[in-house]
């Protein structure tokens, strides 16, 4: 999907002088202050029309004419790039409180989504009270460690769902879509976690009416918005993308609300069952004259599609990624194969507790997200003052992208970034915790992604699952010199050609 030309060209040539003249007369008085250094853009509509298709990559090669930091004008919003590790340490160690809030998109405004999201909720007590759920009650190790079981049940299944689709594409000698695979047991497992339930079924065409529902939200929030350019059109609407939010949105809350009735009704009648991640948000019950007395009942209705939401794509999209890359890599594919075959061996199934001593499957993961973070720009930040920053004055309200693709790539912190090796991470102390910034596929500082904990564990049962049941090969059509390695950009950057594989039993049972 092209980023910048998807939304109506009509539309902009139609409004184009009233456009214009709108920005003269919001335009902010001349001011002596240095803006960061970057390309010249149109007027108007600023740098909308120089990203591309793929803006992650674009911006990635500026940073050699302009530098670590520069200035775009997308229609009338003041944006800030971030384009090295030395910039990005800058900016989470000296400044994470002045960029602390968020930008959000028109669509994800829709039934006060923005307000209630940990992802995008204003920096302030409601947030901090559900960042503090997250990371105590419900992504801690006891409680991940507790549902171990959970993630087995998931992925055992997917495995049977894999073999059964195998015979089924052997026929037509064509390969397994993995990531579809992936994403529906991730939907599964989040769904056990949260509502201790599997919610789909692959064989049917549709799925549940929650998956689709949820894969709707994701088209519209990934589709760029001409109103999210230039703010003053919102109520003109004039790709409908908000009316589209607006119904199915509303429908995805009617779903989650009869989940937590039901729950409540479970509650009150005394059914017995584990602990889940609806339970906890149900039991909350603030403390403290700074505290939430309670969540209300939209709030925890919009956690729960915000888990579906955050949780499911990302998996899929990086598993589908390092698929590919070690398709790609026959030598890395011998290496990890040959690692779950000498820890795991082939009378068992691999576990949670083999990670830690499977020292190349964890760098491949690492590699991968390296090379192929799922959300390129991060989740985009919002100065909330006036900031000086690296010798450049950022006013407030500037929209701050963090271009975590082009610093995996930096080649002042990598050695010949553009190749996918594991082997630099082997013995390597660097890690996606927030910490070593020129390595953040999850963010860093206050606004990092919550789910980091639970996500490494799905990253690596799923992949190496896949790996020791199966061996890989591409389908008779496709070799590693002509993959397409081109990526797409909508709520993650996923593979413009979705990875078809095929899976043969690899175990000697």
């Amino acid at each position: 999907m092209d980023w910048t030309w998807s939304f109506p060209v009509w539309s902009l040539i139609i409004f184009s002088p009233t456009l214009l003249l709108l920005l003269l007369l919001h335009r902010h008085k001349s001011s002596s202050n240095r803006l960061p250094p970057g390309p010249p853009g149109w007027p108007v509509f600023g740098h909308l029309f120089s990203l591309g298709a793929m803006p992650h990559r674009t911006l990635a090669g500026l940073k050699k004419q302009y530098g670590h930091v520069i200035w775009l004008n997308l229609g009338s919003i003041n944006t800030m790039v971030v384009l090295s590790a030395k910039a990005a340490t800058e900016l989470f160690k000296s400044h994470d409180l002045s960029f602390v809030d968020r930008t959000t998109k028109c669509t994800m405004q829709s039934h006060g989504y923005d307000k209630a999201s940990l992802a995008l909720a204003p920096y302030g007590t409601y947030w901090r009270v559900l960042k503090r759920l997250c990371t105590v009650e419900m992504l801690v190790s006891k409680r991940i460690n507790e549902t171990v079981s959970i993630r087995r049940k998931c992925v055992d299944d997917m495995l049977l769902w894999i073999e059964k689709e195998a015979h089924v594409v052997a026929e037509a000698r064509g390969g397994v879509h993995v990531a579809r695979f992936v994403f529906l047991t991730s939907f599964n497992l989040l769904g056990n976690l949260m509502l201790s339930r599997d919610l789909v079924d692959p064989q049917s065409k549709v799925g549940s009416e929650f998956l689709s529902v949820i894969t709707t939200l994701m088209q519209w929030s990934g589709h760029p918005n001409i109103s999210d350019l230039f703010p003053w059109l919102r109520c003109l609407d004039l790709q409908g993308l908000r009316r589209k939010m607006d119904r199915d949105l509303g429908n995805a809350l009617k779903i989650a609300s009869g989940f937590v009735k039901e729950r409540m009704k479970e509650r009150q009648e005394g059914t017995e069952r584990k602990k889940d991640f609806l339970d906890v948000l149900l039991e909350f019950d603030g403390s403290g004259k700074d505290e939430l007395s309670k969540l209300s009942d939209h709030q925890i209705n919009t956690f729960i599609l915000e888990i579906f939401l955050a949780g499911s794509e990302t998996t899929s999209s990086t598993t589908e990624w390092a698929m590919t890359e070690l398709l790609c890599n026959p030598k890395s594919m011998s290496k990890v194969k040959d690692e779950l075959a000498k820890v795991v061996g082939p009378n068992r199934k691999f576990e949670e507790s083999d990670i830690e001593n499977l020292p190349y499957l964890q760098a491949v993961v690492k590699e991968t997200l390296r090379l192929h973070p799922p959300i390129p720009f991060l989740v985009p930040r919002k100065a909330i003052e006036d900031t000086d920053f690296m010798g450049y004055h950022i006013p407030k309200n500037t929209q701050v992208f963090v271009n975590v693709w082009a610093i995996g790539r930096d080649e002042e912190c990598w050695d010949d970034p553009f190749s996918f090796k594991p082997e630099r991470f082997l013995g390597s102390k660097v890690e996606y915790k927030g910490q070593h910034h020129e390595f953040i596929p999850f963010g860093s500082g206050r606004r990092m992604c919550a789910g980091v904990p639970l996500a490494h564990r799905m990253l690596h049962l799923v992949l190496g699952s896949l790996l020791h049941e199966f061996d890989w090969e591409l389908d008779g059509h496709v070799t590693p010199e002509t993959m397409d390695m081109k990526d797409r950009l909508g709520v993650t950057v996923r593979k413009l050609e979705p990875l078809k594989a095929v899976p043969r039993k690899g175990k000697v049972e």
